[in-house]
């Protein structure tokens, strides 16, 4: 018999965190090279006419990032719920 077989749903959710967790990790530090070279570049985009562009792709990762740590935050409480506590 498989793991996938034997995994509970809390199993799969805790699966599903790490992964979520990850793409958060990933998410951070693209924002944070695209806002440095926003910062870099910033005049020449000007000068090109360009900066529309990058404008809304660092308020759409920003968006994604909120929206991503929004579903971890409901995610790990649903986890808390299916947890059974130890009687002590």
């Amino acid at each position: 018999m498989s793991d996938e077989a034997t995994k509970t749903a809390a199993d799969h959710l805790t699966d599903t965190l790490s992964q979520l967790k990850e793409m958060r990790h990933y998410s951070k530090t693209n924002v944070e090279h695209l806002t440095a070279s926003w910062i870099l570049f910033d005049g020449e985009l000007r000068k090109l006419g360009q900066t529309a562009k990058i404008e809304e792709l660092m308020n759409q990762q920003g968006q994604f990032h909120d929206a991503l740590e929004k579903t971890i935050e409901d995610l790990e409480g649903q986890l808390k719920d299916m947890t059974p506590t130890p009687e002590g």
